[in-house]
Parts: structure tokens; C-alpha cells; sequence
């Protein structure tokens, strides 16, 4: 869908009710995609619509259905929609929100929009994976973006020092604006460079990364909704793998003896086991699957050649 219903095909929809209904048609109807924290168009049209009136992202919906909408705020609302509609905007930019599970974080179009499947494993899995998780005194996130998993990070681990590494200075300033946000600026400290080296020597007990993982086929078929995101926040070289493999090569020197290492690689699972047959990767129980989180311990790491593999290149 490429237009959107004029002013007076709209007059009639005077209640919460009337707009719900009929946007989640509109949301149906159009090219939409949804895989930025709204799996539905039931979802996303009740988030932007109770967005737009600064009514509660949990309200119960018994109690506003009913409710007339002025004028004004039906203008508003349907805005919104309409960018969400033609020009393919994901919500959490149009509301310069996002959620990660209760958690609630700042983003815009400098950052990725925070989804990641290890939000749900520090909730759920890394506790019966590390002794001691939440008493954890060193902790990293590579790849920070927005600081949403660093966030995540300093609440479970309350006494740890969380480092945060992006490349990105505009990431960086979003994740400064969360940490405050949170009240973390203090326990999160922001480092700007390439993955783990600006860390330098530091050692850590956990370090986590969601990590560019998009290879390049798969680039160029994204729906229009991701285009909107940082390509360098998506693209990693023709595999996927880039990132990764930098990665791999690097953590050993950054881990404590018994530390481990938590990184997610999206679909590549089959790809990364077909590169590196010789790490005994740990696959987290999550519930979209098990092949989406690999876990390694230091001592994994210190079995193999640490040099770091040249990326693919594509024939000449």
C-alpha cells in the first residue's frame, strides 16, 4: 500500500475502538513487515494508538475501547499510521521507543532497534549456565548500540562493572542516554572502537555481543523496514561471519580464567559450526529455538589458534 484513505473516509471512526479495528485492517492490507518488537498488526496498532493518547503500553483494553477520541488525537494517531503505512517506518522510530520484555529504552534511527535474543537469556539461562551470575564483577557488551543489553547487563549484575564497546558515536550517544536514563552512568562505561580493542587489557568475566550477523545475500532482499536501520549495524561481509570471527580470535586475552563468552549469530549457526568444527559451541535454550546464542567458556577458547581468519572475498 502505497496510499493512504483520505481525511473523509476517516470522519467516522469516532472511538478507540473504531481506530483499533480499523487500522489493524489498514496494517493487513498493506506491505508492511513486522519484526521490530510487534509480531502482529493487532500489536503494533494498539501500541502506536495508545502511544499517541500517552496512555500506558499495558492498559487494559476494557477500559478505553469505548472511549470517544477528539478530534486532534485522532489526527495525531492517524499520522502515524500513515508514516508506518507508506513510508515503511518501524514503529519504535515513529515512538523513539522500544521494549526489550518490562524494559524500556530510548532509540532512534541512529542506533538498531534493540531486539535481542539475549535479553531473554539473562533473564532465563545464563543463571544455570554461570556459577554465581549475578555476583559477577567484570562484565563487556561488544557491539552495544544503544546500551539496551549493557542496561540489562548492570540490573542483573548489580555489583559488576559493565564496559560497553560501539563503533558508532551515534550509537554511543544514544546508549549514554539510556545509561542516565536508568540511572547507570556511572556502572556503564561507554568505549568507542572496533569490537574488543578498545578494551585493551582488560579481562572480564562474562562478555556478551550481538554482533552484525546479516551476510550479504540476505542484505539485499531485507524488507524495506530494516533498510532503515544502520547497514553497519546489520552487514557482515559476505557469510555473515565477519564480526564473529574477529571476535572469536580476540576474547581469550579479554576472559578470566573461568569466564565465559555469550554471542548471537541469528541464523548462521550452521555456517559458524561449518567454519570452526573445532569449537564446542553451547547452544542457549531460548523460545524461538536453540540455535540463535552460543556460549564458550575461556578454557574452549585457549585450545585453538587465536590468528584471526581473513574474511571471504568473493571470486574475481
Amino acid at each position: 500500500m502505497t496510499s493512504f484513505p483520505s481525511p473523509q473516509e476517516i470522519l467516522p471512526l469516532n472511538t478507540m475502538r473504531d481506530l483499533w479495528r480499523w487500522s489493524i485492517t489498514i496494517l493487513q492490507r498493506s506491505d508492511v513487515f513486522f519484526g521490530h518488537g510487534y509480531p502482529t498488526p493487532q500489536e503494533e496498532a494498539r501500541h502506536l494508538l495508545l502511544f499517541s493518547l500517552s496512555l500506558p503500553r499495558d492498559q487494559d483494553p476494557t477500559l478505553w475501547l469505548d472511549a470517544r477520541i477528539l478530534p486532534h488525537e485522532r489526527e495525531e494517531f492517524l499520522e502515524l499510521l500513515k508514516r508506518r503505512v507508506v513510508e515503511r517506518i518501524p514503529v519504535p522510530y515513529l515512538t523513539r521507543e522500544a521494549w526489550l520484555g518490562p524494559h524500556r529504552f530510548y532509540c532512534d534511527e541512529r542506533v538498531l532497534i534493540p531486539r535481542s535474543f539475549i535479553a531473554e537469556a539473562l533473564e532465563e539461562t545464563l543463571v544455570f549456565l554461570i556459577e554465581d551470575f549475578h555476583a559477577l564483577q567484570r562484565v563487556a557488551d561488544v557491539c552495544t548500540g544503544g546500551g539496551s543489553l549493557a542496561i540489562l547487563l548492570a540490573l542483573h549484575c548489580p555489583e559488576a562493572r559493565v564496559d560497553a564497546v560501539d563503533i558508532s558515536p551515534d550509537a554511543l550517544a544514544v546508549a549514554r542516554l539510556n545509561c542516565a536514563e536508568y540511572g547507570l552512568s556511572e556502572q556503564i562505561h561507554l568505549f568507542e572502537g572496533d569490537l574488543l580493542e578498545p578494551l585493551e587489557e582488560e579481562v572480564y568475566d562474562l562478555i556478551i555481543s550481538n554482533p552484525p550477523y546479516v551476510d550479504q545475500a540476505a542484505m539485499g532482499n531485507l524488507p524495506a523496514e530494516y533498510r532503515r536501520e544502520p547497514v553497519t549495524a546489520l552487514a557482515s561481509g559476505i557469510d555473515g561471519l565477519d564480526h564473529v570471527r574477529k571476535i572469536l580470535a580476540t576474547a581469550r586475552r579479554h576472559l578470566s580464567p573461568e569466564g565465559w563468552l555469550v554471542v548471537e549469530v541469528g541464523h548462521q549457526a550452521n555456517e559458524l559450526e561449518a567454519t570452526f568444527p573445532h569449537l564446542p559451541f553451547i547452544w542457549l535454550e531460548l523460545s524461538a529455538g536453540d540455535r540463535f546464542v552460543f556460549a564458550l567458556p575461556c578454557a574452549a577458547l585457549e585450545s585453538w589458534d587465536c590468528a584471526v581468519p581473513a574474511p571471504l572475498s568473493l571470486p574475481e
